[in-house]
């Protein structure tokens, strides 16, 4: 009797078994159900995301550096984006279980002089590097975030840190004003002023204005404000373009519109309506915000998308993050410019519907992707950038209901330091290493040392030409050492050829121009950029012809889009074509590598 019932109960069972295996793609990867309306709901997605972007941060375990995300493929400046949105999260949620890493890592990146230039980032670090961490702790003063630790520099004072080394960048010299993207002078893209570096810096200046009273923030603001569009990074419809280099007086403006420079924007210029109620400011930040449009999309033009690499599949790593900024800052908007709510909400509704349906990814089966337009699907992306923007676009749904950013006369406790950060003011060369007063001791240490080193160097030269099977004497085989030695006149071209080989741009995103701004002969044909279908300029994909064939890379922010003003470098950047055909089919390596010395002399040192 037990053997006749077990069977039909075994294949039942197997049989449910496998009708839930063909079915589970739709059940157990169902995306976010998501009701924008309910703070419950709200609040729990947001927590989920939260908890799968913070699982791919470990700065705050054994070995690790805090404050930093790993590198490759992140960039310091994206652990600060990072940090403002995890003060968000707390501001939105309530939920303080990150906070204590979120808090150590702001602190440990401060640097010598707490102005957010640390030693470990001189090769990466600039201007808008440098912002997205003063941003984020302005955000902790403005929201309240619990204070730091006893000793430790508070959140207005860092701000204001960073303020003041900033504005003793202003560069006048070139292109009238600006900040340059690049804080050392040996950085590749020093000659470049871009919209990102004084969208951070204008943001910045409003809201310590905002902050503050201080009259001095908000002429700042003003100041780099009139600088932007007289420069027609901001153009008369109020789009916000890259940037360009000094060495066309910044005159070959880099068309692509980023989601995060036209936030930025809107940000700062919300601080400063909210600052003056000026009917002036209230109609920028009106024409801001209706440009912003380009980066919606779909039936109702309510889908946010990085337009200018989304719709070519082309986004790096940094752009799988900007819509996030985008998100964080039109709903910050709504606090300082209500009148907005009703144009900027709905659109931040819908986007928030559709990226937490595309969170169906990964090994857990919930990561979240980067095409918000691709409605319930996982395009394969994920990472900090498409875990920021959905964590960052779920809690804008939620933002009515949070207390306003708070002013020192409105119950801001943040303790600042108008001064702050004035030991760095100025450096733009990466500061040298700190090395103790030398004593006399040391003196004599060093005699013995390099006695003992020279002693070793010549023992070890009388033993290699006391050569037994030699019959020429020992003078002669010195001689003949030394003429070989004398003899290779490349061996500096080698050197010099490493050394330039491996050079790169340090953020491996740097737009590719000669300093000269000079047209080449040899240039090849220039090319209309490609416009996605709202007519924002696309990427162009990069075209590397190897020994198997033809690879079509991924290009990265600004690199390999050339324009009619001037000269179209090469897509490797690796320096300039030799015209030289009167070379020997075959000729000697040390011809080869002087003349490769050569050429690589007449490089600008920005190529």
């Amino acid at each position: 009797m037990i053997s006749l019932w077990g069977r039909p109960r075994c294949v039942l069972s197997r049989l449910f078994t496998v009708l839930l295996l063909t079915t589970s793609n739709d059940l157990f990867t169902a995306a976010y159900d998501l009701d924008p309306g309910s703070p419950d709901s709200v609040r729990s997605v947001s927590r989920s995301i939260a908890e799968d972007l913070m699982s791919l941060y470990h700065g705050h375990e054994p070995g690790q550096t805090p404050g930093l995300l790993p590198d490759p493929p992140y960039y310091w400046w994206e652990a600060g984006a990072l940090m403002g949105a995890m003060i968000d999260y707390w501001y939105y949620t309530g939920d303080g279980q990150w906070n204590d890493r979120v808090i150590q890592g702001l602190m440990h990146q401060v640097g010598d002089y707490e102005d957010y230039m640390p030693k470990n980032q001189t090769l990466t670090e600039g201007n808008d590097d440098q912002g997205f961490w003063a941003l984020a702790v302005m955000s902790a003063a403005e929201q309240r975030f619990p204070d730091p630790p006893q000793g430790k520099p508070h959140y207005l004072a860092l701000a204001q840190a960073v303020f003041n080394t900033q504005a003793a960048r202003w560069d006048t010299q070139h292109c009238n004003g600006g900040l340059r993207w690049q804080i050392f002078t040996w950085n590749k893209g020093f000659d470049y002023k871009n919209s990102i570096s004084q969208g951070c810096f204008f943001a910045l200046a409003a809201r310590l204005a905002l902050y503050t009273g201080n009259s001095s923030y908000a002429e700042w603001a003003e100041r780099t404000w009139d600088w932007t569009v007289a420069v027609k990074f901001i153009d008369s419809t109020y789009r916000v373009f890259d940037g360009a280099h000094t060495t066309t007086n910044c005159t070959n403006i880099i068309p692509y519109q980023w989601s995060y420079n036209a936030g930025v924007f809107i940000n700062g210029a919300s601080a400063m309506y909210n600052l003056t109620g000026s009917q002036l400011w209230r109609d920028r930040l009106d024409s801001l915000v209706a440009a912003a449009d380009v980066f919606f999309v779909g039936p109702n033009r309510d889908i946010m998308q990085e337009v200018a690499c989304e719709t070519v599949k082309l986004c790096d790593i940094d752009q799988q993050s900007f819509k996030a900024y985008l998100s964080r800052w039109l709903a910050a908007t709504t606090k300082w410019a209500p009148h907005l709510a009703d144009r900027i909400m709905p659109k931040l509704r819908a986007s928030s519907i559709a990226a937490a349906s595309t969170c169906v990814g990964g090994d857990n089966g919930r990561m979240c992707g980067l095409q918000w337009t691709e409605r319930g699907k996982w395009d394969g992306i994920q990472g900090i950038g498409p875990q920021m923007m959905a964590m960052q676009v779920t809690l804008a749904n939620i933002v009515a209901s949070r207390p306003d950013p708070v002013t020192t006369r409105s119950g801001g406790t943040s303790r600042g330091d108008p001064s702050a950060g004035s030991e760095d003011i100025g450096r733009i060369q990466p500061e040298g290493m700190r090395f103790a007063a030398i004593t006399t001791r040391d003196r004599v240490g060093a005699a013995i040392l390099t006695a003992v080193i020279v002693t070793a160097l010549v023992v070890v030269l009388i033993w290699l030409f006391m050569d037994e099977t030699s019959e020429k004497p020992l003078n002669q085989r010195f001689f003949e050492f030394r003429r070989h030695i004398t003899s290779l006149k490349g061996l500096a071209a080698v050197f010099a050829l490493r050394r330039a080989a491996s050079e790169a741009d340090e953020k491996g995103k740097g737009p590719e121009l000669p300093s000269s701004g000079a047209p080449s002969q040899q240039d090849a044909p220039v090319r209309a950029p490609p416009r996605s279908a709202s007519g924002v300029v696309t990427h162009l994909p990069v075209i590397e012809t190897t020994a198997q064939g033809t690879i079509h890379q991924v290009p990265s922010r600004l690199i390999n889009y050339q324009y009619p003003s001037v000269a179209q470098g090469e897509a490797s950047g690796s320096g300039s074509r030799s015209t030289s055909n009167d070379d020997p089919a075959n000729p000697p390596l040390s011809a080869v590598v002087e003349r490769r010395s050569k050429r690589l002399s007449k490089r600008s040192p920005g190529t």
